[in-house]
């Protein structure tokens, strides 16, 4: 507990103290009125002071273990101020955040009711970067009896702050797609007959020589031909590269009409991030399409796996392992990924690679090993494009000698990643380079149109 002068204490003796000093210097015949003065003025301030050791005694703040908030959305927490004596009728109350959690106030003063031990109090904040956050200490203040001193103590308490990827601008615009049920004018059609095995029955003029079960034919003695449905619950991964390339910020086409909190937060957003949110966007979009989600993160190594399942608890569980999740300041090993790869995942699935391919060492490493997983697997690989990576002539301004050699140096990364597309396609790999802006809405799309082709 601390005493920390008031600016009434610094009045009383700036404003009396001090001068009755002079003054009984000055003037000889008032020396001993002045002094016992003096003496009483530090007398009252020594009382106020000892008298208001304990005023703090019985006030208690209890705050939630954990808060739970998204990232660039306003939130609140309840905290609520046990006054056991009711002595003290204002409190001042502080709290500090880290540089991630923005909040309007750091500090509240606040008003304490005369004849109710609790009260409660709202505090807002809003998150700046997903990850797990800790308050160890709190703050509180009041003033002493006559008003001299502020008396001030700090609490040690265990706070978590969970901020999770903000997934309601991604949501909001993939309203069609998460609306999209397969109901009335929104069906999808399927396209081919199906892959699943249903029945078996007679031959029926128009079906295909190749459907006909040539060994139940030859054991009934009549044409039998096989029946296939439509596959209706697929397996869908999303494997999130979190090595040191993950750590760059994504580049953004425009910040015109975002407020000074919009860009803090964009500026602390990493590539990681991105990913992350892309992938529990994918993750609720196959719950809608009842196909079964899975996770893989790994950067020199595999990091965590989830095997493919579906219900609002695994997601759950999903997102509980992603929140925290930081790009590690080593390269990619997809080597022991793609092992680790063909020894986990038996059955078909669609794998869905978020990771960096711009650099090329990583790009030959990528494309050398991938047919480790492709044979069996639907792969497709995406990437967020770099905003220089675009050909030659394309700007629409060019106005030194630094421009053109930038233009350059995009033309040759945009020609270097074509060709990794090129022997990627030669494999059977999907490749893209998507957009910042439009990453979650991308990988959604292209996940609906090879469900829509049944290419699984």
């Amino acid at each position: 507990m601390k005493l920390v002068p008031t600016y009434r204490l610094l009045f009383f003796v700036g404003l009396i103290f001090l001068p009755l000093t002079l003054l009984m210097v000055m003037v000889s015949s008032i020396a001993v009125s002045t002094i016992f003065v003096a003496v009483a003025i530090i007398i009252a301030v020594a009382m106020d002071a000892y008298r208001s050791q304990g005023r703090l005694e019985g006030i208690r703040v209890m705050l939630p273990e954990v808060v739970r908030i998204s990232k660039g959305r306003e939130g609140n927490f309840n905290l609520q101020i046990e006054n056991e004596k009711l002595k003290v009728r204002r409190l001042r109350l502080g709290l500090a955040f880290p540089e991630e959690i923005y909040t309007p106030a750091v500090e509240l003063s606040i008003e304490l009711p005369e004849d109710n031990h609790i009260s409660s109090i709202d505090w807002l904040l809003q998150g700046l970067k997903q990850g797990r956050y800790h308050l160890d200490k709190y703050y509180l203040e009041t003033a002493s009896l006559w008003g001299f001193w502020s008396i001030r103590t700090s609490v040690r308490i265990n706070t978590e702050i969970r901020v999770y990827p903000n997934l309601f601008d991604e949501r909001k615009n993939l309203s069609g797609l998460f609306l999209n049920k397969g109901l009335g004018i929104h069906a999808q059609r399927q396209v081919g007959k199906g892959r699943d095995f249903e029945q078996l029955r007679e031959y029926l003029p128009g079906d295909s020589f190749e459907d006909i079960h040539w060994k139940t034919t030859a054991k009934r003695g009549v044409p039998i031909t096989k029946v296939y449905q439509i596959e209706r619950t697929q397996q869908i991964y999303v494997i999130i590269d979190a090595s040191r390339l993950s750590a760059r910020s994504p580049e953004l086409n425009s910040l015109s009409g975002k407020g000074d909190e919009q860009i803090r937060a964009d500026g602390l957003t990493t590539m990681l991030q991105r990913f992350i949110t892309a992938a529990l966007i994918m993750a609720m979009a196959a719950e809608r399409q009842g196909d079964l989600f899975g996770l893989l993160t790994f950067d020199d190594k595999v990091r965590s796996f989830l095997k493919a399942r579906m219900g609002k608890a695994h997601f759950n569980v999903c997102r509980d392992s992603l929140y925290m999740l930081q790009p590690q300041s080593v390269s990619p090993d997809f080597t022991e990924l793609f092992t680790f790869i063909g020894t986990k995942i038996r059955r078909r699935a669609l794998l869905v690679f978020l990771t960096h391919l711009d650099d090329p060492i990583l790009a030959d490493s990528f494309t050398r090993y991938i047919d480790l997983i492709s044979r069996h697997h639907v792969v497709l690989v995406n990437m967020i494009k770099p905003m220089v990576a675009k050909p030659l002539f394309t700007s629409e301004s060019v106005s030194s000698i630094n421009d053109i050699y930038n233009d350059l140096g995009g033309h040759m990364l945009w020609r270097r990643m074509r060709e990794t597309q090129k022997v990627l396609q030669r494999r059977g790999v999907g490749f893209a380079m998507l957009d910042n802006e439009n990453l979650c809405t991308e990988l959604v799309s292209q996940y609906l149109t090879l469900k829509r082709r049944q290419v699984l």
